[in-house]
């Protein structure tokens, strides 16, 4: 197997470990696994893994320590693993960086599921198909974004975004003008139904408008539509590539 198949565990619980690496198996990854923190960030920043998942709980260097320092220097894509119910952690998590999280207990089809959503968007196409069918270039206000390298820049300066952000600013702006639905949001970005309390998108889209700025020409950027979704603003006369 390649690393573009190779996951990364990262959990001191070696049973729950083994148990996952059993379902990675059956579906055709690779894996391995590490218990410490520490560890965890040597392996994530080798360029050997394609993706972590990486539990809260870890003694000594915690859960989201292990994110923090991973976040500084990749991208890599992570699934975090939290405590049913701890929505602090969560939340955090996702504002620091973390692609996606799983509560446990978990079904271990959604477990699989979930990282085949993750890996998708990570493909050079963004889970799309040809790229060559794909518009290379969108610019829209001060925002330009490169499809090919998924760069982000605005007003010319670069702008570091997770893969999830890219994706969620990607379809906002190939939308600009126009609502987006959290449903569209939550299944094109995240590659999942949307549930009754999932408030993932919306720290997304939070962390997104901190990162780009809330304004844009004295205008909302990212406007939020009560009970249906967001949508991005599209100034007079900007085009889309």
């Amino acid at each position: 197997m390649d690393k573009l198949s190779r996951v990364l565990i990262v959990d001191d619980d070696t049973g729950l470990c083994e148990l996952l690496g059993k379902y990675l198996s059956r579906e055709g990854f690779d894996f391995e696994m590490v218990h410490r923190g520490d560890d965890g960030v040597v392996r994530a920043l080798s360029g050997e893994c394609a993706l972590v998942v990486l539990d809260v709980m870890l003694p000594g260097m915690s859960g989201l320590e292990v994110l923090s320092e991973i976040r500084r220097q990749s991208k890599i894509p992570v699934l975090m693993l939290t405590a049913r119910g701890d929505d602090i952690d969560r939340i955090v998590g996702l504002e620091m960086g973390a692609d996606d999280y799983l509560p446990k207990p978990f079904n271990p089809r959604e477990f699989t599921a979930r990282i085949r959503a993750i890996l998708r968007r990570a493909r050079p196409d963004g889970g799309g198909g040809d790229v060559r069918t794909r518009l290379d270039r969108i610019a829209v206000g001060d925002i330009e974004l490169d499809a090919r390298s998924r760069i982000v820049r605005r007003a010319g300066e670069f702008v570091p975004l997770t893969l999830v952000e890219y994706g969620l600013l990607q379809l906002l702006v190939r939308s600009a003008g126009e609502v987006v639905t959290r449903e569209d949001l939550v299944r094109s970005v995240l590659g999942r139904k949307i549930t009754p309390f999932d408030r993932s998108i919306d720290t997304h889209v939070s962390n997104l408008r901190k990162k780009l700025g809330h304004y844009l020409d004295g205008v909302e950027r990212i406007k939020t539509v009560r009970g249906v979704g967001y949508i991005y603003a599209e100034p007079e006369g900007s085009p889309k590539e």
